[in-house]
């Protein structure tokens, strides 16, 4: 049977448990254009927020 010759530290512990912590951000589609965007937040292309205009996007081209 294996045994560790040193006690892992802390540090080396936490860094290999940092790689647990990392996800790919969720992304859905949605409904009214079929874009990519992330849940609870503006779609940037249609300027919409749960059926709402937020943004005008026209104005945001032109600049």
């Amino acid at each position: 049977m294996a045994v560790p010759r040193k006690k892992v530290s802390r540090m080396k512990r936490g860094f290999r448990r940092s790689a647990d912590a990392l996800v790919s951000p969720t992304v859905v589609e949605d409904k009214e254009t079929g874009n990519l965007r992330r849940p609870h937040h503006i779609d940037l292309k249609s300027g919409k927020y749960r059926k709402r205009q937020i943004l005008d996007v026209a104005k945001a081209e032109a600049n």
